[in-house]
């Protein structure tokens, strides 16, 4: 038995993108920034942010495209994915690694930024659909 489950809530570095799939199935993209407190050894607070690459597909990807924008705080479930895909300039294999979204609430805004609030609140599904396959990315 394994388990690949993912849970963040972060703010949105980037619009999400949306673009569809041959099989005409919505996808949309964006980062999301995750950020850390700690104290280091001389007893400063420090911050770490990482960045995590989201995917998510279907009416989910349409809903994200329309209600999420940067610097909007959002909740992610999903699973850790990574793809391998040759360069574009042909220098070799290149690796991504994406969390595929199955669930997503549209949180809060970015503070101190005014936010219009959505008329759907969240967006999930079971179902996801396919991973993504090289053929299938238009980048």
């Amino acid at each position: 038995m394994s388990v690949n489950k993912v849970i963040l809530i972060g703010n949105l570095g980037r619009d999400p993108e949306l673009r569809y799939l041959p099989s005409g199935q919505p996808v949309a993209s964006f980062g999301l920034a995750t950020t850390d407190t700690y104290t280091d050894r001389a007893g400063q607070r420090q911050e770490r942010t990482d960045w995590h690459n989201i995917v998510v597909f279907g009416k989910q990807a349409e809903l994200c495209s329309q209600y999420l924008k940067k610097g909007r705080q959002a909740y992610v479930e999903g699973r850790i994915s990574t793809r391998e895909y040759e360069a574009k300039d042909g220098s070799g294999k290149r690796y991504r690694t994406e969390i595929i979204a199955q669930r997503i609430q549209f949180l809060g805004g970015r503070r101190g930024a005014e936010q219009e609030e959505p008329t759907e609140p969240a967006a999930s599904g079971g179902d996801i659909g396919p991973a993504l396959e090289d053929e299938d990315i238009p980048f």
